[in-house]
């Protein structure tokens, strides 16, 4: 008989135990509903700091609403700045405990979560505005960490939150943390954002491959330009990015399967062609080793004919035409230098010499209608630019030389004339 008695006191003092626990969380939210949140605050730290109580969803969930309320006041937030953050610790150990199906949440229509990711985004908003660049971060963060946490409950299907995730990007590119700017530029792009509430994302794309080509990250170099040009194919940043590189340290079969890959498919740019002719016929004519690369002559065939196309998208390129004109000339010095080569004084020998001179005034003769395209671009113009007035003058110079060879004084002295008037005239 004892015995059983002490058993129904034991289970007395459970029960008491019990209502005390239930009358505490229901003070807090009496407190919380009066508006008394320094008063909420203490009494729901004080039910949760019983080891007990850790597991009573009723009581996470009373926190989460009452710190949620202190984050929104102005009057508290400074004195608990961190009361978003532990309103949001609240809601995990809430879906973590609570046996009841997140009851509570749902009957208050998800309201608390809504109002953790508002209020991130929102102070994130106002410190970005304000240039608080470090605390728009962190609050962007914030937002990104409630949305992705929202997502995996599958409480929202959205796949990926690109203002919060944007601005956080920006927030930290501001604070000069670009190592996490490039986090979360990443993210949008890896996602295939190409427009954000109406505004490009194409500088964002930009801004990733110039900060990983710059840290010589060839993989995500690569990467991030293989996505901009799924958003972006028409852009020219792309193309011109991966010619800088191939340029700088890939092999020259590469840099010219490249171009033509990229004139193939911009035919209508003529500065890819341009440019294309440029490089081989440099790379032809360098001596720089001792000697001309063993396919030079295949290579200046395949400048010129690129230079061509240049001419044929856009006839008034002067520049186009000066190389052509310095392409031919130049082969025309080359066949004279070739005569010394030959000093016997037979009969054959003299016929050489004979040969090549003839050679060489064909290249001449083929170059004076490229040089006369460059006067008639830029010599009909006013007011001239430095570089358009040193090609002038380039052109203006080797029509002289050509008409000196020639013994045409009277086209000498019109182009001698011109050649010293381009400073005045231009």
């Amino acid at each position: 008989m004892n015995v059983n008695k002490r058993l129904l006191l034991s289970g007395l003092l459970a029960l008491t135990g019990w209502g005390l626990f239930a009358q505490n969380v229901d003070k807090a939210k009496d407190l919380l509903k009066a508006g008394k949140l320094p008063e909420a605050k203490t009494e729901i730290d004080k039910v949760l700091a019983v080891d007990k109580n850790q597991k009573s969803g009723d009581a996470w969930y009373t926190k989460l609403k009452i710190y949620n309320a202190i984050a929104a006041s102005g009057q508290m937030s400074g004195q608990v700045p961190d009361a978003r953050s532990q309103a949001f610790d609240a809601l995990q150990k809430y879906t973590e405990v609570d046996d009841k199906k997140l009851l509570l949440l749902q009957m208050d229509a998800y309201k608390p979560v809504n109002e953790i990711y508002q209020g991130y985004f929102q102070v994130g908003a106002n410190d970005y505005n304000g240039g608080k660049y470090d605390s728009a971060l962190m609050n962007f963060s914030g937002a990104l960490k409630t949305s992705a946490f929202m997502n995996a409950k599958g409480w929202t299907n959205l796949k990926i939150d690109t203002t919060s995730t944007l601005y956080a990007g920006i927030s930290a590119e501001k604070a000069g943390k670009r190592d996490s700017a490039a986090v979360y530029y990443g993210k949008l792009a890896e996602a295939k954002i190409a427009n954000i509430n109406g505004s490009n994302m194409i500088d964002i794309y930009k801004w990733l491959v110039d900060y990983y080509n710059q840290k010589k990250d060839e993989a995500n170099t690569k990467k991030f330009i293989t996505l901009a040009k799924e958003q972006y194919p028409d852009d020219l940043f792309w193309p011109s990015t991966e010619l800088d590189n191939l340029r700088e340290k890939g092999p020259k079969d590469s840099l010219w399967a490249k171009y033509d890959e990229i004139t193939a498919k911009f035919p209508k740019n003529h500065l890819f062609f341009f440019n294309f002719g440029l490089e081989l016929y440099q790379y032809a004519s360098d001596t720089s080793s001792g000697k001309r690369p063993a396919n030079a002559d295949v290579l200046v065939a395949k400048a010129q004919e690129n230079l061509k196309k240049c001419l044929e998208v856009q006839p008034d390129y002067p520049q186009a035409a000066l190389v052509l004109g310095q392409i031919s000339y130049n082969a025309g010095v080359d066949l004279q230098a070739q005569t010394k080569k030959i000093p016997g004084k037979t009969p054959e020998d003299v016929k050489k010499r004979a040969d090549l001179r003839i050679a060489a005034g064909k290249k001449f003769d083929e170059a004076i209608p490229y040089f006369e395209m460059v006067e008639k671009d830029l010599g009909s113009k006013g007011k001239l630019k430095m570089d358009e007035k040193t090609s002038l003058k380039d052109a203006y110079d080797l029509l002289i030389t050509i008409y000196e060879q020639k013994n045409l004084k009277d086209k000498v002295e019109v182009y001698t004339t011109k050649f010293n008037n381009v400073d005045k005239d231009h």
